[in-house]
């Protein structure tokens, strides 16, 4: 393994985090006898294509910094490549770096979490999300959660979680029961009315929304979270039991387990590690061992 890691740095990550959180980083590593090469990118992009050129020259590995996009476009550089990739999470989500246990808004501790896995050669293998081309770690969302990115993508005028909770309850005025056509593996495709559909490699998104809390990220499955058709009260009763996975109890939510799944419904936009990742249908596909991360 060559000594030489790519930090790979959102600089806008979490309101200027992504660029705070890179000197720490980058110290940690040094400090345990790496050196260390930055990688910026004008765009989202050129940043991959740089990404990925480090990766191909063979750097020991690549360590990204921000939020969870830049831990999505970290993953289609590394997956089905033996080059491990750390995450140091100072974005508004950190669903990626939450489902592997590492350390959160902490840039010097996940350094030294990196370099330690790096010299004591623990990098452990973990399975992800296939669409097509593109690659998520966490959770593909579809329906009324991935609506409510929509609209909260559209309300450039307000940032934060206040912006999240705005469009949920945008949302929740105009909310009709979603038409879904679903596949599991081989099985038939059933037509059923939901609430939303999410596909979960890891538990959470949505910054800690616990949608798939039982999802293991190295079992070759996927967690498929069913919330069926309910009311407007139902849900505003549910949904606030996200936070804690408590939902999954409640008798419209059914869990599936399944490697793959095709969803199809009108006028829904699916998103992946909190990215839009494109209008249904879709099939995706859970790929055992695609990607190496530094982590516990």
């Amino acid at each position: 393994m060559t000594s030489e890691i790519t930090l790979f740095v959102n600089p806008v990550a979490g309101s200027g985090r992504g660029a705070r959180a890179a000197q720490p980083a980058a110290s940690a590593l040094r400090a345990a006898g790496f050196s260390v090469r930055t990688v910026l990118g004008e765009d989202a992009d050129d940043a991959l294509r740089r990404a990925r050129e480090a990766v191909a020259g063979g750097t020991g590995a690549l360590v990204a910094v921000g939020g969870d996009g830049m831990m999505s476009l970290a993953l289609q550089a590394v997956a089905g490549t033996s080059t491990p990739l750390g995450a140091v999470a100072v974005g508004t989500g950190n669903d990626f770096a939450r489902a592997l246990g590492l350390p959160i808004r902490d840039p010097a501790a996940a350094g030294r979490l990196a370099a330690e896995a790096l010299k004591a050669g623990t990098a452990r293998p973990i399975d992800l999300g296939r669409v097509g081309g593109r690659w998520f770690g966490s959770v593909l969302a579809s329906g009324f959660d991935s609506r409510v990115n929509d609209r909260g993508n559209r309300m450039r005028w307000i940032g934060g979680r206040f912006k999240y909770d705005l469009a949920v309850l945008a949302e929740l005025a105009a909310f009709r029961p979603i038409p879904y056509r679903i596949g599991l593996d081989d099985g038939p495709v059933t037509e059923i009315e939901a609430t939303l559909i999410a596909v979960g490699n890891g538990t959470t998104y949505g910054g800690g929304m616990r949608i798939c809390a039982d999802a293991v990220m190295d079992d070759g499955l996927f967690d498929v979270t069913v919330v069926g058709d309910c009311s407007r009260a139902t849900l505003l009763k549910v949904f606030p039991k996200v936070y804690a996975g408590t939902h999954l109890g409640h008798p419209k939510v059914t869990v599936h387990r399944a490697s793959s799944i095709s969803l199809a419904a009108a006028g829904v936009t699916a998103y992946a590690d909190g990215e839009p990742l494109g209008a249904l249908p879709l099939t995706a596909t859970c790929v055992p061992g695609a990607a190496w991360v530094l982590a516990p």
